[in-house]
Order: structure tokens, then C-alpha cells, then sequence
């Protein structure tokens, strides 16, 4: 009989990077696995790095068989969204069910005991999701806590963007992407080559369903972005004791809430 494994998926974020601490002595036999997509940040390799030397083992990079670009062809153009997430399943989902196999696993997900999400979820019937977090009554102050008593701290992305994921990732607000055109303009190239525009049929494919990123890099619609973050920065401020999600969300975002496999 094949002996149970334990697999736990790093996104290159402070949660799953909190939970990999917070388990190193608990399970020794931890396989740390990352669904390299090929389209990460540079500060995330860093980071990933800086995870490997603390923990003192290797952390398993899975690429998925053909990229992103190979699905965007397959997908007709069709730049992955909120609506149709199709790169989350392409590129991170299926490796790591390849990569598993038919073993029996337990999967480690990062869910804070302060989050109402459920994480990604394998319908596989051989992966066992635990929720270590929510078991121990982790909350995010915790998370930064360990982050910070270990000497890994949070990865440099977090200075500017407030998730793990693709440069171009389509969750991004709209001043995490006037932040990678200041930080890594290379980046932001790639990723405006991306989006399409038919003027025969009117359509468009970008990134944002509202604006390109030809619109958003003009220097007035960027001014006017990050002010905008600055007063939502403010209003969060004031507005601390309020509960609810809806009252801090600003109306340029599309959804806050990010992918549950990529951003933890």
C-alpha cells in the first residue's frame, strides 16, 4: 500500500508562505510544489527562493505541458477573466493534479480562520483538503507575525500590488497597474501586447473590461488612478470598524477577491 503524501501549494504569497512555516517541524515529509506559469513577477522567483533556503528543501516547480500562450491560441484570443478563468485551470489546476496522480494526498490550504472561502478544492477523490489555519485560528495579524518572526518577511511585490499571481494578472486594481508600468515597464509591454482590438466587429480584448492599458497608461487616467487610491486609502481608514467587504471595494475593481488557487 502507498504511503499517504503531503503536499502543500505555494503561490508565492504571505498566506501559503505562513502556512509552509508554520508546518515546517509538524510534518517533515511536506512536498512543496509551485505552479510556475512562466508569467511571474521577478520579486516572486526572488521570493520563492528565500522560502527554499529558509525551509531547507527543495520547493518542487511545476510547469504546466504548453503555456500561456499556447491557450490564449486555443481560447481564440480570449484573455482569461473573472467570468472565464481558464488560466487558473490550464496552468495551475491540472499540473498539480498531474503531479499528484492517483496517490493519496493530503493537501495543506492556506484559508485564514478570518477568511470565508473554502480555497481551491480538488474534486479528485484521492486529494484530502485541511484547513491548518482555520483549525488553529489563524487570523491575518498572525499570518504577518510569523512572516516577520521568521526574517522572511513579505516579498517585495507587496510594496506596490496586494496579491501573488501573473504580471498580467486580470484581479489586479487599477493602481497595482500603473505600479507594474513604474516598477517593471518590460512587463507592462507584454502585457498591453496582449490585448486585441477588431475594428471590424468593435471588439475588444483586455484586460480590463472598462479601459486598455494603452487608456489607463496616459498620464492624466494615472494621476487620476492614483488619487483615487489614496482616497480609498483614507476612507479605509476611517472606516476601520466596518465589517462588511462591500464597504471597502472601490468601484474601479472588478472583483476583489482574486483567484482561490493563486492568491494566498
Amino acid at each position: 500500500m502507498s504511503k499517504t503524501r503531503h503536499i502543500m501549494n505555494l503561490s508565492g504569497g504571505k498566506d501559503s508562505t505562513a502556512l509552509a512555516i508554520f508546518m515546517k517541524d509538524k510534518v517533515p515529509e511536506m512536498e512543496y510544489v509551485f505552479c510556475d506559469t512562466q508569467k511571474e513577477l521577478p520579486e516572486t522567483y526572488e521570493y520563492l527562493d528565500k522560502i527554499e533556503a529558509y525551509l531547507g528543501k527543495p520547493i518542487v516547480r511545476l510547469n504546466a505541458d504548453r503555456g500561456f500562450d499556447h491557450w490564449l491560441q486555443v481560447y481564440g484570443g480570449l484573455l482569461p477573466s473573472s467570468q472565464v478563468r481558464w488560466c487558473t485551470r490550464k496552468l495551475k489546476i491540472e499540473p498539480l493534479e498531474d503531479y499528484v496522480g492517483t496517490d493519496e494526498v493530503i493537501s495543506y490550504v492556506a484559508i485564514r480562520a478570518d477568511e470565508n472561502r473554502s480555497g481551491y478544492i480538488s474534486t479528485k477523490p484521492n486529494i484530502t483538503p485541511v484547513f491548518p489555519f482555520k483549525e488553529a485560528g489563524i487570523v491575518k495579524a498572525d499570518v504577518f507575525r510569523i512572516l516577520e518572526e521568521s526574517g522572511l518577511g513579505l516579498p517585495k511585490y507587496y510594496e506596490w500590488r496586494s496579491r501573488s499571481g501573473c504580471y498580467f494578472c486580470f484581479f489586479q486594481r487599477r493602481n497595482e497597474w500603473v505600479g507594474l508600468l513604474e516598477r517593471h515597464p518590460d512587463l507592462f509591454e507584454k502585457a498591453k501586447e496582449y490585448e486585441k482590438f477588431d475594428s471590424n466587429t468593435g471588439q475588444r480584448f483586455t484586460w480590463s473590461q472598462r479601459e486598455s492599458l494603452e487608456e489607463l497608461e496616459k498620464p492624466e487616467r494615472r494621476a487620476e488612478i492614483m488619487r483615487r487610491a489614496a482616497e480609498q486609502s483614507l476612507d479605509k481608514e476611517a472606516k476601520s470598524a466596518m465589517k462588511t467587504l462591500g464597504d471597502l471595494i472601490d468601484p474601479d475593481d472588478e472583483d476583489e477577491l482574486g483567484c482561490l488557487m493563486c492568491h494566498y
